[in-house]
């Protein structure tokens, strides 16, 4: 079963016109314009940077001691989490070295020790993603929400609890994604308990544990239960909240398509199901590059500063080839993927609410 043309109106949806490009085809373009090649002096200042941000807001927790001034820093360090998270993204495309082995040093110190995030759990599940992106049974980004994308979803999802959300997504999902920084911590602990993790298994599970370990001594030793339970909760709820809005105008609200097979080609599922939100340098730095979600699809390991340049390239060749190109405003493409949450309960309801009586 595919959906991609029964997807609502305002929706993008997959032309009847041929595809005239190739992947081979935009491959050179990119790569004639060096925008493949390393920077690694670009990264050596990001890391840096964000070594910055991720220190000050530790050492102000520190200083400020029994104070509830310390919800400002759960704030802060709350966006210092996600920007630590995007460079173990980074890292997990290889974007920041063309070899495995330091791309991995950076992917687990930033993942695995300074957000008790399993950086080898991610980059499987990640490059799962990447490979089906929008498939409504072999892509991970849709098989773990809570929300669903298809009303045929709807059956796996039973329970009073699960059928609120599922009535309620056009809303709900913006409550939801505030518990994903703990559904991100889980998984990886989750999956490295089950064995699930092919290297570094015992590792990834001492980091994990020292990790949460440390996390809990600090905020328990330096602040009473009360406020310590205040901070834990406006910080992990913060960071799940930023990593939610991070990559919900992603592909949401975009194609979807089902079956046990992958229907469409590699440059036609990256396109179709991904969108882009209007450049500009908050968006570059708000969203470290997934802003440019086709260009990022497309060249997963192109590093991210390379992504604005390529942009218009990419743009070009979509337009000039028949593919979709979808860009929104970064606040209209959060109304998209309500709008179409929202779609989705809707045809939830006519279909399991009973018509009235009158209208027998």
């Amino acid at each position: 079963m595919t959906s991609l043309d029964q997807a609502p109106q305002h929706r993008p949806v997959w032309p009847d016109v041929p595809v005239t490009g190739t992947l081979e085809e935009v491959t050179r373009i990119v790569r004639d314009a060096g925008l493949m090649d390393a920077r690694p002096g670009y990264f050596a200042l990001r890391i840096a940077a964000n070594a910055v941000l991720f220190a000050a807001g530790w050492t102000a927790f520190a200083v400020l001691g029994d104070s509830w001034w310390q919800l400002a820093v759960a704030v802060w360090l709350a966006f210092a989490f996600g920007q630590t998270a995007l460079v173990g993204h980074d890292a997990g495309h290889r974007q920041i070295f063309r070899t495995r082995r330091g791309n991995e040093v950076v992917g687990y110190l930033h993942g695995d020790v300074l957000t008790g995030v399993s950086f080898g759990w991610w980059v499987g599940h990640h490059t799962r993603h990447h490979n089906f992106p929008n498939h409504l049974s072999m892509d991970p980004d849709i098989l773990r929400r809570q929300v669903i994308f298809d009303p045929g979803q709807r059956h796996g999802r039973p329970g009073a609890v699960s059928r609120f959300i599922v009535r309620h997504q056009a809303w709900m999902f913006y409550v939801l994604i505030m518990m994903e920084g703990l559904r991100l911590h889980l998984s990886g602990y989750v999956a490295a308990r089950r064995g699930a993790l092919r290297r570094h298994r015992n590792a990834e599970l001492a980091v994990l544990t020292l990790h949460l370990a440390a996390y809990a001594a600090a905020v328990f030793l330096v602040l009473p239960p009360g406020k310590a339970v205040a901070f834990v909760l406006v910080h992990q709820a913060l960071f799940g909240f930023y990593m939610g809005l991070l990559f919900a105008p992603n592909h949401k609200g975009l194609p979807v398509r089902d079956g046990e097979a992958e229907e469409l080609d590699w440059l036609t599922r990256q396109v179709a199901t991904s969108r882009n939100l209007l450049p500009n340098r908050f968006s570059d730095f708000f969203y470290g590059g997934l802003n440019y979600q086709i260009e990022h699809h497309l060249f997963p390991s192109m590093p991210r500063c390379n992504l604005r340049r390529a942009q218009p390239l990419v743009k070009e060749f979509c337009l000039r080839s028949a593919l979709p190109y979808a860009e929104a405003p970064l606040v209209r493409s959060y109304l998209e993927v309500s709008a179409y949450l929202g779609q989705v309960s809707d045809e939830v309801r006519r279909l399991e609410d009973p018509a009235p009586r009158g209208a027998r």
